[in-house]
């Protein structure tokens, strides 16, 4: 019996379908097997890195460490990207898509408190000044992370089907040597503005941040936005200076700025539909006068603004340069705001997302959950901005622990329990062959 055409390409597809459930379990054992034989270099590479922290844009020997395992292992690598990042390219044997994973490297002006062996005692410059430095965000783990998985995924290349560009990516957490001002960039930004991902071009991008306060191997995700965007918000209210007996004299800043304070909490309370995602708009630092008995002629302010969305970000930006403007002058007094954009939403593609659910439940042995919103801001949204991304959150804090007493990030208590890192790698590379072998057929 002769099939038709139509017949032909039906049973082919299901053959094929076939054929690639197959590969794909093998390919998630052989990553689970050589995950778990790679764990003590896993643990080795992370507490060197860690006790060898470095500041955004100062991570030469980072980068070195980096560059150096990648030549290693055959891997065509670029280095001084964005300053100090290092790329990576791994082409399969067979054509396919291909798909990115990003690793930050920095550190933070923090100064380590925990009783570790490989604990860091560094110091480093920010803002020329001399500060201790510390890994308080993981990028430590999220760096030996992607090496192994580099590593784990050398050893597939000649079934996989595609391409895996790494990012080992600097200044995630901002630049240590110049404070920003809305023309300079850097981290991620700055590498897609050098072009990283246009030669070649990711059809989709991944990223892993570890988190305290989750169980340590727990994966939690969050469809659509995760993160919030974070601009900086600059205010310098220009009053009249005059002896503080005589007031009237005079135009006092510092009750404008008070003012001015209470005023944009109005912004979100009142102003902005919290009705799809909250907002935030947050003072944090006010600076004026010099003498008890004396009205300064200014008072300089900032603080943040933080949303999830572009419209409502863009609205409150409007809204918050308004607010202030009219406060002054209701006073009497002018006001200067600076607003500068510093970091996106996160924004997880809701198709991405549910397509790689599976990934993440095998990598993590079932033990995922749904993560909230996250008020901090992250610049792999730089990343997700330009092609399909999805970003999860890895928890390492320990299960016997109480999870509401863990040091958070950015903490100098922050700890990292080792036990969960495996399970990073897992993720990372389950979610690269995955994508690979489920867009094989597409991408031919």
């Amino acid at each position: 019996m002769q099939l038709t055409r139509i017949a032909q390409t039906v049973l082919l597809t299901l053959l094929a379908g076939t054929a690639s459930a197959a590969t794909l379990d093998s390919t998630r054992e052989q990553i689970a097997t050589q995950a778990k034989a790679l764990e003590p270099q896993l643990l080795e590479t992370r507490r060197d890195i860690h006790a060898h922290p470095e500041l955004g844009n100062t991570e030469k020997r980072t980068a070195e460490l980096v560059a150096r395992q990648l030549k290693a292992m055959g891997l065509e690598v670029k280095t001084n990207v964005a300053r100090t990042g290092v790329v990576a390219i791994l082409k399969g044997a067979l054509p396919g898509p291909t798909v990115a994973l990003r690793a930050d490297m920095d550190a933070l002006p923090v100064k380590e408190v925990a009783d570790l062996p490989f604990a860091s005692k560094a110091k480093g410059t920010y803002l020329d000044k001399e500060v201790d430095v510390m890994h308080a965000c993981g990028h430590d783990a999220h760096t030996a992370i992607l090496l192994n998985t580099a590593k784990i995924l050398t050893g597939l290349r000649d079934t996989l089907p595609g391409t895996v560009v790494f990012y080992f990516q600097p200044a995630e957490e901002g630049p240590s040597d110049f404070i920003p001002d809305g023309k300079n960039t850097w981290g991620a930004k700055m590498m897609v503005q050098e072009g990283v991902m246009k030669s070649p071009k990711p059809d989709a991008v991944f990223g892993l941040h570890v988190w305290a306060g989750v169980p340590a191997g727990q994966i939690a995700y969050r469809p659509g936005a995760t993160l919030a965007s974070s601009d900086d918000l600059r205010i310098k209210i220009l009053g009249k200076q005059t002896h503080a007996g005589r007031p009237w004299d005079g135009i006092d800043p510092i009750t404008v700025g008070a003012q001015t304070i209470v005023g944009l909490q109005t912004v979100v309370s009142r102003r902005t539909d919290i009705s799809s995602y909250p907002s935030v708009v947050s003072i944090g630092t006010i600076n004026g006068g010099t003498r008890y008995n004396i009205i300064p002629e200014s008072v300089d302010m900032s603080g943040t603004i933080r949303s999830y969305d572009y419209g409502i970000r863009q609205k409150l930006h409007a809204d918050v340069r308004q607010t202030i403007e009219k406060i002054a002058e209701s006073g009497g007094a002018k006001a200067d705001v600076t607003i500068i954009e510093k970091y996106d939403p996160t924004i997880n593609n809701p198709a991405l997302t549910e397509k790689m659910l599976p990934t993440l439940k095998w990598a993590a042995k079932d033990d995922v959950v749904n993560a909230p919103l996250v008020g901090g801001a992250e610049d792999f949204s730089f990343f997700a901005k330009e092609v399909p991304g999805l970003f999860v959150f890895l928890g390492v804090t320990p299960r016997d622990q109480d999870m509401s007493k863990a040091a958070p990030n950015h903490n100098p208590g922050f700890f990292v329990d080792e036990s969960a890192l495996v399970v990073g790698v897992r993720t990372m590379a389950s979610l690269a062959t995955d994508y690979l072998y489920g867009n094989a057929q597409l991408a031919r």
